[in-house]
């Protein structure tokens, strides 16, 4: 399975001699690779983590893989006498824990191929802004942006090595999102084995009954897709305006008349139905965040079953008229939910009436973590 050789960008599905299940990266980093390969793989294989034979290549198809690696909460792990650098390096940080030998990443400066092609003025603006985005995604996987200046010391011919205490140092190795220490087991070639502090999830059926009472409602914003909305007179589509709130207008809720909230705003008093705000006291997520809706059920058991069999990661929320919708388990920016709606939907791995929302309707997180 270990090879030096530089090739195309592939991803297979390996499983351990322990029986842990991984994806092993191997190739350079091309800008016309397709990332959404990895991402079905890694649905139809469920690996705990990620692993690299990469030289690095094209630095936004990294930064697209490291992505797509946080999104679906999968691990990193890199053992020395495997390749990864460059690019790779970056594709690494998106480990949700991070495990990494001494000298197994490597870091010199990035180049970005388009700007060869441009005038001197444009080349340089291309390459600020692609040094910006890099610095930015650094932040984003948790890492130290500073890395970034030890990079740029290194000319592309050059690489540099990063050390234990120095990976410790710049946080690209990390253990479930902690502080960085080496973990208890380390992988020791050839078994790879991640962390022992990585948590066991039992089995959902086991897990103890949650609440299935909708938290009551007191205050909140105006979140609508058309980016405002009416306040009404009445509990009702068709009752007088009252005045137009766009998104983020705070409401406090004076109670409830069936699914329309009596809200007080700095324009008054009235009425809002319960999908046009993101209520605090619930648990659907950020202002900016979208959810996949995949499902929806009359029953909590139904909505567990689902979610047992399931392939995808995904949780069920108790919503406001008593239904449960189930997710993805992850949220995601509207532009982002779009593009992993469009491969699941293209993959079959969703019905084709699944749906991006906004989830102001769901209450409580009732499963399956």
């Amino acid at each position: 399975m270990v090879s030096s050789q530089a090739s195309a960008l592939e991803f297979s599905a390996e499983t351990s001699d322990d029986g842990s299940r991984f994806i092993y990266v191997t190739g350079d980093f091309r800008a016309d690779d397709d990332v959404s390969q990895f991402f079905g793989i890694a649905l139809d294989h469920k690996p705990q983590f990620v692993t690299f034979n990469s030289p690095g290549g094209n630095v936004e198809t990294a930064l697209k893989l490291g992505r797509t690696i946080r999104m679906l909460n999968l691990g990193t792990v890199q053992i020395r006498n495997l390749e990864c650098s460059s690019a790779c390096a970056l594709a690494f940080l998106g480990g949700v824990f991070r495990v990494a030998e001494s000298g197994a990443i490597g870091v010199h400066r990035s180049s970005f191929s388009n700007a060869s092609t441009m005038d001197a003025e444009t080349a340089i603006a291309a390459i600020q802004e692609g040094t910006a985005r890099t610095m930015a995604y650094i932040a984003e996987m948790g890492a130290d942006p500073s890395l970034l200046q030890l990079a740029l010391q290194y000319d592309r011919s050059d690489m540099r090595y990063l050390s234990s205490s120095e990976m410790q140092q710049y946080r690209v190795t990390l253990v479930d999102g902690a502080d960085g220490h080496e973990p208890e087991t380390a992988w020791v070639p050839p078994t790879p084995v991640p962390p022992a502090s990585t948590p066991s999830v039992p089995p959902i059926a086991r897990a103890p009954m949650p609440s299935l009472n909708i938290p009551r409602a007191r205050s909140g914003y105006v979140r609508h897709p058309k980016g405002a909305v009416f306040l009404k007179a009445g509990p009702a589509d068709d009752s007088r305006n009252i005045a137009n709130l766009p998104n983020r207008t705070a409401v406090s809720v004076a109670g409830t008349e069936g699914r329309w909230y009596i809200v007080h705003t700095p324009q008054g008093r009235g009425y809002l139905h319960d999908t046009w705000v993101l209520v605090d006291q619930f648990e659907s997520g950020g202002f900016e965040d979208r959810h996949i809706q995949i499902k929806s059920f009359g029953t909590y058991p139904e909505a567990v079953a689902y979610a047992q069999q399931s392939p995808l990661r995904v949780a069920a929320y108790l919503a406001t008229n008593g239904w449960f919708a189930v997710t993805l388990e992850d949220t995601f920016t509207a532009t982002r939910g779009a593009e992993v709606l469009k491969v699941l939907k293209a993959e079959g791995r969703v019905p084709d009436d699944a749906y991006m929302s906004y989830g102001n309707t769901y209450a409580r997180k009732v499963c399956c973590n």
